[in-house]
């Protein structure tokens, strides 16, 4: 159990004092010539890397909403995907296929890769991950229905615990008729898996 004394040490400390007091702790020289400036490395890296908490999701849709009379199914796949596992802060890395029947209004294509970068630039579990996705195309623009699948590679499992190098993970979200059609569900999965039109 933290002490009061060490919440206050922790929170007077910088970014970069943590990491210097982790690579302390690992059994390194934090004034090595290679590990001198590590701590403001990391500190940038993960502020890349965890920017999309100080972004909004719902808002950044909302400004690329269009009304058209379309009602086929819209599929932006392989879009690549890097995360950090809630667990370990190791990387998790892949492609994300996202898939929505319109109900009158789509959203503009570069928005969905800009929606998964907001998610997955979180610590995230990749469960999570595919629900936020769905859920926020389900609320911007109540669709017929949105599917999205998630296959990717967990460094926790490839460098770590079962160290299996060639293991992906699938997740999938359904909501609307790709929940309740087997017809909808099953040309969604056919079309991510067809590579052959070379996409």
């Amino acid at each position: 159990m933290t002490t009061s004394a060490e919440a206050s040490t922790l929170t007077s400390a910088t970014f970069e004092d943590l990491v210097r007091e982790m690579i302390v702790r690992l059994g390194e020289d934090p004034t090595r010539e290679g590990l001198v400036r590590t701590p403001n490395r990391v500190h940038r890296a993960y502020e890349h890397l965890t920017k999309g908490y100080k972004e909004d999701a719902e808002a950044m849709l909302k400004k690329a909403l269009f009304t058209v009379t379309y009602d086929e199914m819209v599929i932006v796949k392989d879009v690549e995907m890097f995360s950090l596992c809630e667990h370990h802060i190791l990387p998790f890395f892949g492609k994300v296929h996202v898939a929505y029947i319109p109900n009158g209004k789509v959203i503009g294509l570069s928005k969905i890769p800009r929606l998964i970068e907001i998610f997955s630039r979180r610590l995230q579990i990749q469960e999570r991950l595919t629900t936020q996705i769905a859920e926020t195309i389900q609320k911007a623009i109540e669709p017929q229905g949105v599917g999205v699948v998630i296959e990717a590679r967990h460094l926790c499992m490839m460098m770590r615990g079962v160290e299996k190098q060639h293991s992906a993970a699938v997740t999938s979200s359904m909501l609307g008729c790709f929940r309740n059609e087997q017809e909808t569900r099953t040309e969604f999965l056919s079309l991510i898996r067809n590579r052959a039109n070379g996409v």
